[in-house]
């Protein structure tokens, strides 16, 4: 396995904006640095959780994952769609910090983020287990790839938390391109 495109596919996936790392910045941007992280903790969780499973069903589901696929992106399409219209109508007065932001939230949007279910599913099959097959190589790619990812999260947290005063004083423009970003990831599922 050639370790440093591995390393770079995984950190291009996963720091690229996507549905939750864009919602991420709308929360640090919005709610604050706490929140951000709290919301990053839950999709960091989810995530490890998606690419264990990832190692276990790969196999099994050979021949189903086109029909589980689909399904995804039809959960997770809506999803985004869901989250581009929330944010898109944010009350841009309000500092409810009830609304999003926590644990809960970041840990349910990685099952239904497209972009992280078609990442877990195929990194595997396409740079891990061609070439290993040992619990430890295996559990060490999924640590490795978590890692990576949370670093990826942290990044957005810190980008929302650098720029929040800009952010804050174009609030309506950021959130209508927000929710543009998240509809556009939304389209190209589909392409």
């Amino acid at each position: 396995m050639n370790i440093t495109s591995f390393l770079m596919y995984c950190f291009i996936i996963t720091a690229t904006p996507g549905p939750t790392n864009v919602v991420i910045l709308s929360t640090t941007q919005n709610y604050g640095i706490k929140k951000g992280l709290h919301f990053s903790y839950g999709s960091t969780i989810a995530f490890f959780i998606l690419l264990v499973l990832s190692v276990f069903l790969n196999t099994l589901f050979s021949t189903w994952v086109p029909k589980v696929l689909l399904i995804m992106q039809i959960i997770g399409t809506s999803y985004m769609l869901y989250l581009a219209y929330q944010i898109y109508k944010m009350d841009i007065s309000s500092d409810d910090d009830s609304k999003s932001g926590n644990f809960k939230s970041g840990f349910l949007m990685q099952f239904l983020n497209p972009k992280v279910v078609l990442f877990t599913m195929t990194v595997f099959p396409s740079f891990v287990l061609p070439y290993y097959e040992s619990f430890f190589a295996l559990l060490l790619s999924v640590l490795a790839i978590t890692i990576i990812g949370f670093i990826a999260f942290l990044l957005w947290v810190l980008f929302g938390a650098i720029f929040k005063q800009f952010l804050q004083n174009h609030k309506k423009v950021v959130n209508v391109f927000m929710a543009f970003c998240l509809i556009y990831a939304a389209i190209m599922i589909w392409i």
